[in-house]
């Protein structure tokens, strides 16, 4: 009997409700019983929709009120010492402390100083999620029942779910501090599965998307360390879940494991099925992620039928499972829910809950025959063909302007210690120079004004002059502070990617095509569909408009080809590079224009390059190649005196630092302040070259650090890099920050910089 699975559904609600739930709580406006209720609602909602839908194993303990690596953290007991002793059940409002600071008033009971744990991106997606700290000595004990409670929850509802545990292994590698396999971690895992099995669960996943990576041996023993002690009579069957990539060296370590069955990625992995299938032991299930789990595009499902049948003429229907490849919490909840998308476009869409179904659709092929759903299959095929030949998928004028493209195009015309020198004597800026990421708070009256223009409320004249407005005093807000380098604040945008993707050919932009983020942080990937090229200027009015506004520089902001890219779902019909040089022309065009209608500083944000760096180092030279590659020919047409800076936040950046040099531009921004300016290792090792600002206000928590601490920051930073090439500024952007704790954290920055600066100068 074929097996319809999932391995995660989004725990965001249909509507937002989780976002809109938690940031009503973080204000006091509802109580915990109210948050919970929300939470319960999302997840019953979720459930009975899979069971619905056709699926014979449907996830629990897939939501979370934050971040799925946390809440493994509560369960193992790995709570810091500065959030106090480890209770036996750590409760909520200790946990949103972990992941923010301070946010409740029960939170801030002698914690206030206590400042959150690290954050960075969840393999090679856009998700964030919160790293764990752990001691040299660690000690571990069950301190959370969120997993056996969720399983009970929907055992209620007549429901046995399939419960998802981040496995041990992944979790010691995404933590912090490096610790090995030990015998009381497992006995924590250990006692979590006896008292699932003992409610009654039948299966269990363990999620170990470490197996994508290049594991050595000792961590590949810890592999079988803990498989061998987790599985057995007392515990549920497990299988064993890895994605992202391929198994490549693991696969002979996983082979050997005593699980029941092996979930494996298909949409990346389909090189390695033959060899797999030829090797899968007798007693091993396989769980094969056929539909893609990660991108929006319905599913070839004639082409998936047919592999299928071949996979199960291998090893026969009985050890078969169908799943997507991955969690869909990386994927919107329903395309359904789209009005406004041109029909054509939407006809290709497949959401959450459009996976679950095609999962679904192809078991009932598998089990009945494709004549049972041959209506259905047909229409989806439908749509699937028509993607192929559409026109708008298709432009050849943007296909010969990048064949056109040459070597010349990807250089600057001098070198940057020339660039740095002509720079110095045209913006005469102090040492330690001032400046912010780009984004000021998204006020309730900027959102309003945005809805208000969308329901004809507002005219296009009436909502430019707010935006005006906005930037006017923003650069006064700037002025007044005594900021070095301004920016405008991007009123008008609602987010980085997205503002651009509405205004470039060959994008679109859904209505509620939400992802999660981080918390309650969420995001609405555009959708790459074809061709990409600028039509119009995107930046440049208000560019103009602002630098009018003061006499210091005023940074004309741009999102990267790399990360539009990353953060967007991609067409999956050509190469990815090809469409990331497509964005990189578009991007040129727009920094040749701002250069020529006067604005000298241009920051083009690249946050998302890390991430598309391939799991496996064998992809990583061509990976940065072509995107430090497509970079530079997004900004290699500025002049001398045009100042380049890009911005890069939370990611592990330590292996790429010679890339980021590569990329040439004249000043980077980096995220630092939450690591402790971790990051000052790998630039103490490797000396970076061009001008770098290491972050010195943690942005992502609500705490307003104090001007001590910015001042420690920069001291440190200065150790490591040369102060005529050290910028003082912000991890990230503020758009999600409020002003009552911008201003005096910038207030503060300032303060710091021109403290040191002056200590600096008598010294020297």
């Amino acid at each position: 009997m074929v097996l319809a699975c999932n391995l995660g559904f989004p725990r965001i609600g249909p509507r937002r409700e989780l976002k809109k739930a938690l940031e009503s709580y973080w204000a006091g406006k509802i109580s915990q019983e109210e948050l919970l209720l929300v939470g319960k609602q999302i997840r019953e909602q979720n459930w009975l929709f899979q069971k619905e839908s056709g699926l014979d194993h449907i996830p629990s303990n897939d939501f979370s009120f934050y971040d799925h690596v946390l809440d493994t953290a509560c369960m193992v007991g790995a709570l810091p010492k500065r959030f106090g002793s480890c209770p036996d059940n750590i409760d909520l409002d200790t946990y949103f402390l972990m992941a923010r600071g301070a946010t409740t008033p029960a939170s801030k009971k002698n914690k206030s100083d206590a400042h959150p744990l690290e954050m960075t991106k969840w393999f090679n997606t856009n998700y964030h999620y919160i790293v764990p700290e752990l001691e040299p000595e660690q000690e571990f004990k069950l301190s959370s029942r969120k997993c056996l409670d969720e399983f009970i929850e929907a055992k209620k509802l007549g429901i046995i779910t399939r419960p998802v545990l981040l496995g041990p292994v992944s979790f010691l590698l995404l933590a912090k501090s490096k610790v090995q396999v030990s015998d009381q971690l497992l006995a924590v895992y250990k006692q979590v599965l006896t008292q699932l099995k003992e409610a009654g669960c039948a299966w269990v996943q363990m999620d170990e998307p470490c197996l994508s990576l290049s594991l050595d041996s000792q961590t590949q023993a810890a592999l079988q360390k803990s498989y061998a002690t987790l599985v057995g009579s007392d515990a549920p069957e497990i299988l064993l879940a890895s994605y992202f990539g391929r198994l490549a060296d693991n696969l002979q370590t996983v082979l050997k494991l005593p699980v029941s069955a092996l979930h494996i990625d298909l949409s990346c992995g389909l090189d390695e099925l033959d060899s797999l299938l030829t090797q899968l032991p007798a007693s091993m299930k396989l769980s094969v992620g056929i539909v893609d789990g990660r991108n929006i595009w319905k599913a070839n499902l004639l082409e998936k039928v047919e592999l299928l049948e071949k996979i199960a003429e291998k090893i026969g229907l009985e050890k078969l499972m169908v799943a997507p490849s991955c969690s869909l919490i990386h994927v919107p909840v329903d395309a359904g829910a789209e009005k406004r998308m041109a029909p054509e476009i939407l006809s290709w869409l497949s959401f959450a809950k459009q996976k679950v179904r095609e999962t679904a659709l192809l078991v009932d092929a598998l089990c009945c025959g494709k004549k049972a759903i041959a209506e259905e299959l047909a229409a989806h095929q439908a749509s699937v063909s028509a993607r192929r030949t559409s026109l708008l998928t298709n432009n050849p004028e943007v296909k010969k302007r990048l064949a056109a493209v040459n070597e010349n195009m990807y250089r600057r015309a001098s070198e940057y210690s020339i660039r740095k020198k002509k720079q110095v004597e045209k913006w005469k800026l102090p040492l330690l120079p001032t400046t912010t990421i780009g984004s000021f708070p998204q006020t309730a009256q900027l959102r309003q004004a945005r809805k208000d223009l969308r329901a004809g409320i507002l005219t296009d004249e009436e909502y430019g002059s707010r935006i005006r407005q906005e930037i006017t005093s923003n650069i006064a807000r700037q002025e007044e502070l005594e900021l070095d380098v301004l920016v405008h604040g991007e009123p008008e945008r609602n987010d980085m990617v997205e503002f651009f993707a509405d205004k470039l050919a060959g994008m679109a932009v859904s209505e509620h095509g939400w992802v999660q983020s981080y918390g309650s942080r969420y995001v609405k990937p555009p959708i790459i569909f074809g061709d990409v090229y600028r039509l119009e200027p995107m930046t440049v009015e208000l560019a103009i408009y602002a630098q009018e506004q003061s006499k210091k520089p005023v940074k004309g902001m741009l999102t990267g080809p790399v990360t539009i890219l990353q953060w967007s779902f991609v067409r999956d019909d050509q190469p990815r590079e090809i469409t990331c040089r497509q964005l990189a022309l578009a991007i040129r065009d727009e920094v040749e224009e701002l250069q020529f209608n006067g604005i000298g500083v241009i920051q083009i944000d690249e946050p998302a390059i890390r991430e598309g760096l391939p799991l496996h180092k064998t992809g990583w030279a061509e990976y940065l190649s072509w995107s430090v590659g497509c970079f530079k020919l997004s900004a290699a047409v500025a002049l001398d005196e045009t100042q380049i800076h890009t911005h890069m936040c939370y990611s592990e950046f330590n292996d790429m630092v010679e890339s980021i040099a590569a990329m040439d531009a004249d000043v980077i921004s980096i995220e630092a302040a939450r690591s402790q300016m971790d990051l000052l290792d790998s630039i103490r090792e490797r000396v970076y070259p061009n001008d770098i600002g290491p972050g010195v206000y943690d942005i992502h928590s609500p705490l307003i650090p104090k001007q001590e601490e910015m001042e420690r920051l920069i001291q440190k930073a200065s150790t490591v890099i040369a102060v005529d090439k050290l910028w003082i500024n912000p991890d990230c952007g503020l758009k999600t920050r409020k002003w009552e704790e911008v201003t005096p954290a910038l207030a503060a920055m300032v303060a710091a910089a021109k403290k040191l600066r002056q200590e600096m100068i008598v010294r020297k």
